[in-house]
């Protein structure tokens, strides 16, 4: 997604965001018995006389979240390119760091018995390199509770806790989203800049703004003040229904512009319920790499404008290589629905129940074309991250996690496992074993001998090297026994594999 300013994400420290709805009653409500709740004050139509009624129900029921977290880091050596580098060790050591990392955030008690909705960005270490050790939600009078991962979802950055304690927790619902208008009034509960629970008003700007190209990019925006530490907090309608979950702003500066953006209830909802089943988030899947339909690609195609996406390429094996889905297509309709910006082919797909049969109505040579399609299962973020690393159109960044150990330090190399997915990516059968090349470093001998990324190493010293850690351990054998250098077996897309010496470093 392009910004003139950026998309601020609500990270660490929290990030601006919005809230749901879904239609239930409103209000913060306390669990006495199955019937009991509190009666909720509506404010009066038009512009509210004020809030205060409204913000006294539901109150306390939004609580402010922390955690600590256990952070790995590269381990740089600051003596490396001078004649000290080996002193204290073999490039200082390549056994990995840790730091201490915290972050702070919103999120709202749905269930008298405790289960908190936020966002997944909360509770999970930036890049997933570490471990979260603690979580505590506090709540609004200072009480402070151990809360449990019950489960998270980070495509849409949806994550449920646990508290407990003797007495039911007061709770708010989610409201229908679906209804929710542009100009009406809302309200933003949240713990923006850790300053505890502080609220907000505004209305509803848009409805449905896609900003990026996610299956989850589709949100509520609102002029409602909201800032860093207000994500995973709720965005409340006029009948204290949670209609949104505050989760990102636009914002030159990092700090409330006016702009703000909340994960719909309608999205948000069911996977919170799914979450709190314990049960695994499927989406459906079609293995395509796409891009809108610009003005110009329109009108070279002779096509409607901001109707239907352009398919890039096609994941071979995956769902729509299957169904003969080609690259030049362009995809208009799936299962009924138009795709249009509003309404992404990623969006519809994803909302698709895996092994479902539909069809799929595109373009190809100028003709309208029907082809039936049996949708696949999403892989995982991580997954697809691999995937998209040997994307040929593509240059993403290494993963984390993928730097350091001996391989990186002494043959300048940064390696992954050889995953079906990158496989197929890459053309190779599935009896090819060995880890693939992520990245080189320009000065390293392996670069000078043409290693690339995307060429898979099959052996090191005439010993397999189907894992990373195969690897490393043939690269620190080497160097136990004083070699200078280690025999790569490498094969690359289309040719025939090939022994190259690289020397250590």
């Amino acid at each position: 997604m392009k910004y003139a300013y950026g998309l601020t994400s609500a990270l660490l420290i929290g990030g601006a965001t919005i809230s749901l709805a879904t239609g239930y009653p409103a209000g913060a409500q306390v669990a006495q018995n199955d019937d009991s709740r509190i009666a909720s004050t509506v404010p009066r139509a038009g512009a509210p006389e004020s809030f205060a009624e409204l913000t006294a129900q539901l109150q306390p029921a939004v609580v402010n979240i922390s955690t600590r977290q256990r952070v790995e880091v590269q381990n740089a050596n600051p003596f490396a390119g001078t004649p000290f580098e080996n002193f204290f060790g073999r490039r200082g050591g390549s056994e990995p760091q840790y730091r201490e990392g915290q972050s702070l955030g919103s999120g709202f008690i749905v269930s008298a018995d405790g289960y908190v909705v936020t966002n997944n960005h909360v509770v999970t270490p930036p890049g997933g390199n570490g471990t979260v050790e603690e979580i505590t939600v506090t709540m609004p009078d200072g009480t402070e509770y151990p809360a449990e991962m019950v489960g998270s979802d980070a495509a849409s950055d949806l994550a449920v806790l646990k508290i407990a304690r003797d007495e039911p927790f007061p709770f708010v619902e989610f409201g229908d989203s679906r209804q929710a208008r542009v100009g009406d009034w809302v309200i933003a509960i949240g713990n923006p800049f850790g300053l505890g629970g502080t609220v907000t008003s505004g209305i509803i700007s848009s409805v449905l703004r896609t900003a990026g190209a996610g299956a989850y990019d589709r949100y509520i925006q609102t002029d409602a003040s909201i800032n860093r530490g207000n994500s995973g907090g709720p965005l409340f309608d006029m009948r204290g229904n949670v209609i949104g979950i505050n989760n990102a702003i636009l914002s030159p500066t990092g700090g409330s512009v006016g702009i703000g953006f909340a994960i719909p209830a309608e999205i948000a909802a069911p996977i919170v319920d799914q979450l709190r089943r314990g049960e695994e988030i499927e989406r459906g899947y079609l293995g395509v790499r796409i891009q809108p339909v610009t003005e110009d690609m329109a009108d070279s195609l002779g096509l409607q404008r901001n109707i239907g996406e352009f398919v890039q390429s096609v994941e071979p094996g995956a769902a729509a290589d299957e169904a003969g889905i080609q690259a030049g297509d362009v995809v208009v309709e799936v299962n009924g629905e138009a795709v249009t910006p509003d309404q992404t082919l990623s969006f519809l797909v994803a909302n698709i129940k895996p092994g479902t049969r539909i069809p799929v109505e595109l373009y190809r040579d100028g003709k309208r074309r029907k082809v039936n399609i049996t949708v696949g299962k999403r892989p995982s973020e991580a997954e697809l991250a691999q995937q998209q690393m040997f994307d040929p159109n593509a240059e993403p960044d290494v993963p984390e996690g993928t730097q350091g150990g001996a391989v990186g330090e002494s043959l300048g190399l940064q390696v992954i496992e050889l995953t079906p997915q990158i496989r197929r990516q890459l053309g190779v059968s599935g009896e090819t074993a060995g880890v693939v090349i992520a990245a080189v470093d320009p000065n390293s001998d392996a670069a000078r001998k043409g290693l690339q990324r995307g060429d898979i190493l099959l052996s090191a010293n005439y010993s397999e090297t189907a894992s990373v850690s195969a690897l490393e351990q043939v690269v620190s054998q080497a160097q136990e026994s004083g070699r200078e250098a280690v025999l790569l077996r490498v094969q690359r897309r289309g040719q025939p594999a090939i022994y190259v010496p690289v020397r250590l470093r």
